[in-house]
């Protein structure tokens, strides 16, 4: 994978006492195209009302947006297809809209209402680049302002709603709120003492770190943050199953020497011919058996990595991965599912060679065979969760 990842990750947080948060934020990543599009939207006020003008705001823009529509006819068709408040009798939701190709860089940026997105390289901001601006006849109060930026491999794109920038109202040392300044200092920080630290934990710092900053550390509005970092890739390597041919057990073991990504083998006779071929010792630590969880307990390979057992763990794993919860997860899956999710593009390399352990009827009916799970596997891992996942038989 040459081409730059794109990673997107958000954090959310509802205003007290409110049963459904007045932001919304949706992304996607339209088929057949190296193109990442996202929205987030501030309804107004708070609660169900909020969150009913935000939801159709995302998904009328996500769709606009999809289908290339114009960006002015576009906003004027979502602001006279909003329900107007009875209170305050105005329909109205704010929203940043991202439009970016993963293999160029290229980003529009569209903007209504929301705090202006923040650029960074490092640690340093790249100073936001407005190409202008447009204004509906229809409504003549909501301007919205559009950049045409460049993120290079390493920036990160940064937008919120108004419950961030504006988080401290209240307190003498927050006279005018946290603000955009206060955001950007703050992200600056976190990514000097981290340089790469994560979408999913600077949008995460970022929002609770508003809340914190609240009068007596309550959400006082919705809370939504946004992260978007253009990086290098990370590959996860899952080895499992002897190959067909045992004259290819040279080259299927050559495929566990990580050679810039990480690597998991995943079977008791395929980490045999990775340690017969590669003259590497598994270290199986004893201690971890009792607490397991009913699978037997994961080892480390010299020099390659993660070891564990194949089929019923890798069972285990894509019912933990469909379920989403793999918290109390036994050792071995919940060792397998944290590097993928840590990691971007995911390669399942595949023995071909039939075990006739698993082929014994008196065995669980969800004991699938090796190429039907790692189907299962392909489909969660793409459809659910964004990874880039390609698989090879040996």
């Amino acid at each position: 994978m040459a081409e730059p990842f794109v990673e997107m990750e958000y954090c959310q947080i509802t205003k007290d006492g409110q049963c459904a948060c007045g932001d919304d934020f949706q992304w996607e990543k339209p088929a057949g195209e190296e193109r990442c599009i996202a929205v987030l939207s501030d309804g107004l006020g708070s609660g169900i009302k909020a969150n009913l003008l935000a939801n159709m705001t995302t998904t009328m823009a996500l769709k606009f947006m999809r289908s290339n529509k114009p960006i002015l006819r576009s906003a004027e068709i979502i602001m006279d297809s909003l329900p107007v408040c009875e209170v305050r009798k105005i329909s109205y939701a704010t929203f940043t809209i991202v439009d970016l190709s993963a293999a160029t860089g290229r980003a529009r940026v569209i903007e209504m209402g929301n705090p202006g997105y923040i650029q960074l390289r490092g640690e340093t901001e790249i100073p936001p680049c407005s190409t202008g601006n447009l204004v509906s006849s229809r409504w003549p109060d909501r301007q919205m302002d559009i950049s045409e930026i460049q993120m290079a491999v390493g920036d990160r794109l940064i937008f919120c709603s108004d419950g961030v920038t504006q988080a401290g109202l209240g307190r003498p040392e927050y006279r005018f709120g946290w603000r955009r300044q206060g955001l950007l200092e703050f992200a600056r920080e976190l990514i000097l003492a981290d340089p790469g630290i994560s979408a999913r934990d600077l949008s995460r710092t970022i929002a609770f770190n508003a809340m914190s900053i609240n009068p007596d550390r309550r959400c006082v509005d919705d809370i939504t943050c946004a992260v978007i970092y253009l990086r290098k890739p990370r590959t996860l390597r899952i080895i499992t199953g002897p190959p067909f041919h045992k004259e290819d057990d040279g080259a299927f073991a050559a495929l566990a020497v990580p050679d810039g990504g990480k690597v998991i083998v995943c079977g008791g006779t395929t980490a045999n011919i990775i340690t017969r071929v590669l003259h590497r010792e598994v270290h199986i630590d004893l201690k971890l058996a009792c607490c397991s969880g009913g699978l037997p307990p994961p080892g480390r390979m010299d020099g390659v990595g993660l070891v564990t057992e194949g089929i019923l763990t890798l069972t285990r794993v894509a019912g933990l991965l469909e379920a989403h919860e793999w918290e109390d997860a036994p050792a071995a899956a919940r060792e397998i599912i944290g590097l993928i999710e840590e990691s971007d593009a995911i390669e399942f390399v595949v023995g071909t060679k039939v075990n006739e352990a698993h082929q014994d009827p008196k065995l669980p009916v969800d004991l699938e065979i090796r190429r039907n799970i790692i189907k299962r596997l392909h489909e969660i891992l793409e459809k659910d969760y964004g990874k880039k996942v390609t698989v090879r038989y040996f």
